[in-house]
């Protein structure tokens, strides 16, 4: 099994990147899943709308997952719940409307795709260490298993990771927007990356607007922020798993930006 997972695309700059390289990725690397965290895709870098949920797929993703803005369009209540490739946080409270994971059949198996939310410096959800036991109970062993763990700190990351060691083919980070360089295979095989990244403005603060974000910090007063123009980025990593054991056997980070362009 080969899987691409791309990072936060964060406003109209971030999808029109991941058009503008995704059908060229497939092509070099052939991947049997396409994963996106989408939770930064609507215009102003917060949530997501039915349109762009529709364009993503179309464009060749096959699962998109959310986080902390699931919830910041409000017309994703009109389809979370019928959009069965649209993940949002497993561990919501019981009665949030969607699904927590989704499991995705293509040509090398079953990939089952599951979205959680870290607590640190973030909403108090349910524990996300004992929602992943609960949904692990339900997920056949014969599937792969890819955890996008949106969370604030390496810590709270690294210890998930740690927790599912070989339970689960891999934990991605999401919701950082900085690439991390500390990609390895944890000793029972699960591969694991702090955080992919993201997709979208090379030119900003996580995405948005430099002067806005700089001058919030130099006033410590509200400012309002919006995703930055220009130059675009793309990260993500790319997977391969033992088709036996479901366990990591590559991982290989992708960056594509000014000072790394792709080379087909």
């Amino acid at each position: 099994m080969k899987i691409l997972m791309l990072g936060d695309i964060v406003g109209e700059l971030g999808r029109y990147t991941l058009l503008k390289y995704l059908a060229e990725l497939k092509t070099m690397l052939s991947p049997d899943l396409v994963i996106v965290n989408g939770e930064n895709s609507a215009a102003n870098g917060r949530g997501i709308t039915r349109t762009i949920s529709r364009e993503l797929l179309g464009a060749g993703v096959d699962c998109i997952t959310l986080g902390n803005h699931a919830w910041a369009q409000s017309e994703v209540f009109d389809f979370i719940e019928s959009e069965t490739k649209v993940v949002r946080p497993a561990n919501f409270p019981p009665g949030t409307p969607g699904r927590g994971f989704a499991t995705i059949t293509t040509s090398s198996g079953k990939c089952t795709v599951i979205s959680l939310m870290g607590r640190t410096f973030l909403q108090p959800l349910e524990c996300p260490f004992r929602t992943i036991d609960k949904i692990l109970q339900k997920i056949p062993e014969s599937h792969y298993i890819i955890v996008d763990l949106h969370a604030e700190t390496t810590s709270e990351k690294q210890s998930l990771a740690w927790y599912v060691d070989g339970r689960v083919s891999a934990v991605i980070g999401t919701h950082t927007h900085v690439q991390t360089a500390d990609e390895r295979i944890l000793p029972q095989g699960t591969g694991y990356l702090t955080d992919v990244g993201m997709v979208g403005p090379y030119d900003g603060v996580l995405g948005m607007e430099k002067d806005a974000v700089i001058r919030r910090f130099l006033t410590q007063l509200p400012v309002r922020f919006e995703v930055a123009k220009g130059r675009c980025q793309l990260n993500g990593i790319f997977m391969e798993f033992d088709s036996q054991t479901k366990k990591a056997k590559k991982l290989k980070r992708i960056r594509i930006d000014e000072d790394n362009p792709l080379i087909s």
